[in-house]
């Protein structure tokens, strides 16, 4: 097993570290052909940004500028240190561009002071920095100070870079001619990282924030922290941890300044609002690509909204949407055959960075008009092939609903109506909650996204629904509308759904190479997210459950392309946990923040699929051969 400190230079490299210390390529490749700068850039705040540049040897004056700005460090500082780039940088590299990285405001060799997803200030003065205006100052010092440029700027990052492209595009600099926000951080609370519609999600992110706020001593040179686990056994681990006001009071301590914060708001109050980008996402003029994963277990949301928003408040701009079959950064890096067990079958990442993002930065900064281009360019799964639309989600689709049945079925059909409420019920215990996964990790794995749920499916806390085997292709595009007629003995639930495709249980998938076959009978998790029930109204005002009534929860898991095959099932599942990945709810309408042992009891689930409550998954069907 990997050390705490391996795994988090392995998350640090998919977050976009941009290139300090990602990949083996060898940094004397980059050294013989680019001079190394390093600058303290003035804000117009007078705080300076240590930003690095690249800049290639020769006598050009025809190079574009390709920006990341970080809080993950540039190592290795130092003008005569070379770091060896990979990815997306190394073709960058060998295409000729200006290559700079920027730490921004309060991190490693910046001065100021780091705010965590700091809020846009609209109403600030000539004076006032955000990160919109630090990447706004720092295009302006770079095309007048910058030898060799042509005055054309792109950006791009990943997950925490991504969200500080997103607000470099923000009224953006004219120089500014591509951005690339890559799985960016766009909303904490309601489906980002930390939060999915308001249950904390504790294992990804526990560790990440103990490294990332307590820093070594020389933090430009020293490697980061992790935390000390006592146990390998994450589900072990944080279920003898108690309460989630144990990490706090027992374990941090007050050494980690935003979980302070993030318990100290568990609601959707004005905190968490001032960080949510969505609206934020005007004045924009250059051209975007937004890139996400369909298998991201941490900001698959970020993409989906940001594209969603951008094409909304900026009418008229080029505006593209790339998803592919990855985890978390997985394009960046590596060839992106496979996620956990599930070959796609090709090199997925290569493709994405020599096919479809080196042609987009080289269009709007080079002007090179060669490569086609579409709105949507997306790898369907199921399939295993690169699809592209002129719309997100794609125009044509037709709006099916799958009905939860009597007997564990699941149809197209709605259920007739029925005088006696049918319903299904299982017990649902803090104390034996529903692990997300059966590897022994206390992070979480990265392939979790398609892992396979029989696991689950034989237990009594989890209902199983299914179609029988399909008898044609069946391929769902767009978001999935969930709308669950539930009550619970209890005072509040979380409500965790699951859509799932039943591999042909009489043949293996075939795959080209058999140490990744996933055998018959495999349930591959397709999409799955969770509600927590305080929040079915309003995430800025929880609301208890009544005891044994009848409620509507009702909301959106993220989109998918996805294609069932032809003797696939069609899978959902419904339960009340998904731990360590979701803290526990007490099941009691109580702070769960601050709530004590004594909080957390038994409740018993009801799902009723009759009638008028009938419970079902909203879903756009894709008419085979579009």
């Amino acid at each position: 097993m990997m050390s705490w400190r391996t795994r988090l230079l392995a998350w640090a490299m998919a977050c976009g570290m941009a290139w300090t210390a990602v990949h083996a390529a060898d940094p004397a490749w980059l050294a013989e052909r680019y001079t190394k700068f390093e600058h303290r850039i003035p804000m117009r705040d007078g705080v300076r940004l240590f930003t690095r540049v690249y800049v290639p040897k020769d006598d050009s004056t025809n190079y574009p500028i390709v920006i990341t700005r970080t809080p993950y460090a540039l190592k290795p500082y130092g003008s005569d240190r070379y770091s060896g780039p990979g990815g997306t940088v190394e073709k960058l590299a060998k295409d000729g561009f200006i290559l700079v990285s920027q730490d921004v405001r309060g991190r490693y060799g910046s001065e100021g002071t780091f705010v965590h997803m700091r809020p846009f200030n609209p109403a600030k003065g000539p004076k006032d920095a955000d990160e919109s205006t630090d990447a706004w100052d720092t295009i302006e010092w770079l095309v007048r100070n910058v030898p060799g440029n042509n005055g054309r700027v792109g950006m791009f990052g990943i997950s925490y870079p991504g969200f500080y492209t997103s607000m470099g595009m923000i009224q953006s600099h004219p120089a500014l001619k591509a951005a690339s926000p890559q799985a960016p951080i766009t909303d904490w609370f309601v489906g980002d990282d930390i939060h999915h519609n308001g249950a904390f999600f504790l294992s990804q992110n526990f560790n990440f924030f103990w490294a990332f706020e307590n820093q070594p001593e020389d933090p430009l040179h020293e490697p980061g922290k992790s935390w000390n686990f006592t146990s390998r056994d994450g589900y072990e681990y944080f279920l003898r941890m108690g309460p989630l006001r144990n990490t706090e009071e027992k374990l941090f301590k007050g050494r980690v300044p935003a979980w302070r914060d993030f318990l100290a708001h568990p609601d959707y109050d004005a905190w968490w609002q001032a960080r949510n980008i969505r609206p934020h996402l005007k004045g924009i003029a250059c051209a975007v690509m937004t890139v996400g994963g369909w298998f991201d277990g941490e900001d698959l949301f970020g993409a989906l909204e940001t594209y969603k928003w951008v094409e909304r408040l900026n009418p008229g701009i080029t505006n593209q949407l790339v998803m592919g079959p990855w985890t978390h950064g997985q394009w960046s890096g590596g060839d992106g055959e496979r996620v956990g067990d599930v070959s796609f079958r090709a090199k997925t990442s290569e493709h994405y960075r020599d096919k479809i993002e080196l042609p987009f930065f080289r269009r709007h900064l080079k002007g090179d008009t060669n490569t086609p281009t579409s709105e949507a360019h997306v790898f369907e799964t199921g399939t295993h092939r690169w699809r592209r639309f002129d719309a997100w989600p794609p125009k044509g689709l037709q709006p099916r609903a799958l009905h939860l049945q009597p007997g564990g079925a699941l149809s197209f059909e709605k259920p007739p109506g029925a005088a006696d409420m049918g319903f299904d019920e299982y017990v649902s215990d803090p104390a034996k909650p529903v692990p997300f996964t059966m590897e022994v990790t206390t992070d979480y794995p990265r392939g979790y996204p398609t892992h396979d749920q029989r696991f689950a499916s034989s237990r009594t806390d989890v209902l199983v629904y299914e179609t029988p085997p399909l008898e044609e292709d069946v391929t769902l595009a767009g978001p999935i509308g969930v709308e669950l007629h539930v009550s619970t003995s209890g005072t509040d639930s979380d409500w965790v759904v699951k859509l799932i495709d039943v591999y042909d249980p009489d043949f293996p998938d075939p795959q080209p190479n058999p140490s990744y076959l996933v055998m018959g009978g495999y349930q591959q998790l397709v999409r799955g997210d969770v509600m927590r029930g305080r929040y079915r109204n309003s995430m800025e005002k929880p609301e208890a459950m009544e005891p044994g009534k009848p409620t509507l929860v009702r909301f959106e898991m993220p989109d998918i392309l996805h294609t069932f095959r032809r003797g696939h099932r069609i899978m959902v599942q419904v339960q009340s946990s998904w731990f360590p990945l979701v803290d526990r709810n007490p099941q009691t309408f109580v702070n769960i923040y601050t709530a004590r042992e004594g909080d957390f009891q038994r409740a018993t689930q009801r799902v009723y699929r009759s009638g008028d409550r009938s419970s079902r998954l909203t879903v756009g069907v894709l008419p085979g051969g579009r």
